[in-house]
């Protein structure tokens, strides 16, 4: 029997003026400093202290776990008392952990740091974002959710150069401290400026009561379960092939200049998705989006090649995986309201955030153990296929996104 969704009448908060290109912004700036600095200062760290590459990116992938455990009181909180206290403080403390991070003596600093920041990707990323859009838009909020999307898709492209750059004039430790205050300086007073303090629509203590009773009764119910399974199975597959792109192309012969240009050209294709999201049937999204992931990794698994029909494969995979983006950030409204949204969003996206900090090391590690990098494809190509039959089954029997 299916699970009894929240009531849907919860009318849209509507939106600051200047609060979408507010929460561009400050979503650029976090994923750029939070996420996208330390992949490009991995080297430069290393060269520098002597650590293991290797652990440096171990350190991140442990914030990435901690954020999604922390990701779920965020949510529970962000329900209860409104947007600008959290995203601030989420600001102010990922301020505190770059610092740290800029003047760690030894690894188990430099790691603690990176735990701290786990706690200010919950508040300030993607998550506590999409809650926000969509209770300022209601059932309006695909077009600017793509809007955030597509601009903060742009964190990579402003935030490695700067990094690298950085690096270089003045050392990683010293990039990191000037991070650290473009941070601050651009997301603590736009967050502070344009957040709700708390929501208009505010709920009683009986309604809170009766909210937390409603959630508990859908997480535990059998389409929340299911569809957090194809979505854990759809990341895991996507993210695991996509970035290990590299040692797939080259296995296939593509040199390492060509492997590289692939890897950039799944962050196009990502853009090209979240631009095709919306025209995308509200009905079929979930099996169309699951149906061509399987289709796509299984190209990049039975191509022998040439290296442009691969890395075409590849921004469909791409495509994909900024389609995923929308979906993930959609797919709790659409299905069960917005009436305790950020206490379903931080308990559905939880698996899904530890899933892509593994996916980065799970490729090497399935390909040691299959033998190649294309066995390794064919396997997350059969997650995915899991993944559309998950979504083939639910959507015969009538569940699929509204």
């Amino acid at each position: 029997m299916p699970t009894p969704a929240p009531s849907r009448t919860l009318a849209a908060e509507g939106a600051p003026r200047g609060g979408l290109a507010a929460l561009c912004v400050t979503q650029t700036t976090s994923w750029g400093v939070l996420y996208y600095a330390l992949l490009t200062a991995v080297r430069p760290i290393s060269d520098d202290t002597g650590w293991d590459p290797a652990l440096v990116t171990g350190a991140f992938s442990a914030g990435l776990v901690v954020s999604a455990a922390a990701g779920i009181a965020v949510g529970k909180i962000l329900d209860r008392t409104g947007p600008r206290n959290l995203m601030v403080g989420g600001s102010l403390i990922g301020v505190m952990a770059v610092v740290v991070v800029a003047g760690a003596p030894n690894l188990p600093v430099f790691a603690a740091a990176w735990l701290l920041a786990g706690t200010a990707q919950a508040a300030v990323l993607y998550q506590p974002a999409f809650t926000v859009i969509s209770r300022w838009y209601g059932p309006a909020r695909v077009r600017p959710l793509t809007i955030l999307t597509l601009v903060a898709g742009f964190a990579s492209t402003i935030f490695a150069p700067l990094t690298a750059a950085l690096c270089n004039a003045i050392g990683w430790r010293g990039a990191f401290l000037v991070l650290a205050g473009l941070f601050g300086a651009v997301t603590v007073p736009l967050h502070a400026r344009y957040l709700n303090r708390s929501w208009q629509q505010a709920r009683s203590d009986a309604q809170m009561i009766e909210d937390t009773a409603q959630v508990r009764l859908i997480r535990r119910s059998r389409e929340f379960v299911a569809l957090q399974a194809l979505m854990v199975l759809l990341c895991l597959g996507l993210y695991t092939v996509t970035l290990n792109i590299i040692p797939l192309l080259m296995e296939k012969g593509a040199d390492y200049t060509i492997a590289a240009l692939g890897l950039g050209l799944i962050g196009a294709g990502q853009v090209a998705g979240r631009l095709l999201f919306a025209a995308l049937p509200a009905k079929a999204r979930i099996v169309i989006v699951t149906g061509t992931a399987a289709g796509a990794l299984l190209l990049l698994a039975l191509l022998p090649g040439p290296a442009p029909l691969l890395i075409g494969a590849g921004m469909i995979a791409g495509a994909i995986r900024g389609c995923q983006t929308l979906l993930q950030a959609t797919i709790v409204a659409d299905q069960w309201g917005a009436t305790s949204l950020g206490t379903l969003q931080g308990h559905f996206a939880a698996p899904l955030t530890i899933v892509t900090a593994l996916a980065p090391a799970l490729g090497p590690t399935l390909a040691s153990w299959f033998g190649s990098f294309t066995a390794m494809a064919y396997v997350m190509a059969a997650t995915t296929g899991t993944a559309l039959i998950i979504s083939e089954a639910h959507h015969v029997r009538g569940f699929h996104v509204r």
